[in-house]
């Protein structure tokens, strides 16, 4: 086999390979999109979450500051995944 064939074939299949890179990129998976809102609501109660406990436990104020850093993270949640999913679709 010629060299020139050779590279020919090769730079074929380099662009192929990235072709298929630059796709996947482009179109994530819906498994791995529906992971990622979860996680960013999820995290984001979590860690007002514990702030409140955190703060409560300090202050002796036992359940207010939860709830409140609660909702503030769920707030937060929700504008992080609504800020995502923005993003998704441009």
């Amino acid at each position: 086999m010629p060299k020139d064939t050779f590279k020919t074939r090769l730079e074929i299949a380099k662009k192929k390979v990235s072709d298929k890179k630059n796709q996947r990129k482009l179109n994530p998976s819906p498994i791995g999109t529906a992971f990622k809102l979860s996680t960013e609501l999820v995290s984001a109660v979590a860690v007002g979450t514990i702030i409140g406990f955190i703060l409560d436990k300090t202050f002796g104020t036992k359940p207010w500051l939860i709830l409140i850093f609660f909702f503030v993270g769920v707030v937060a949640g929700i504008m992080n995944v609504i800020k995502s999913a923005k993003n998704m679709q441009k």
